[in-house]
């Protein structure tokens, strides 16, 4: 059994209003030092596969499908193993 945590951001290319916002709200709290503020996603997936290589390959898959947009977010991936308990 594997665990699949993904981080998915949109690309610095494009404007994150959602961000913005963020930002804009987080000074006006008196948070000045705060230069930039990007909204994303964390998705975890708790998989069974045989191996971590699998399960990267089928969080990926599930990346490209339909958790991240290609043409505006970015993602990263990190597989760690779960054992489990007799």
């Amino acid at each position: 059994m594997y665990k699949s945590k993904i981080n998915i951001s949109i690309r610095k290319t494009i404007l994150d209003p959602q961000g913005k916002a963020v930002e804009h709200s987080l000074q006006s709290l008196g948070f000045s030092g705060i230069k930039d503020t990007r909204i994303g996603k964390y998705i975890e997936l708790l998989i069974d596969a045989k191996s971590a290589e699998e399960a990267g390959e089928i969080s990926r898959k599930a990346c490209e499908k339909l958790l991240a947009n290609p043409v505006m977010e970015d993602y990263s991936i990190i597989i760690t193993e779960i054992k489990e308990e007799n």
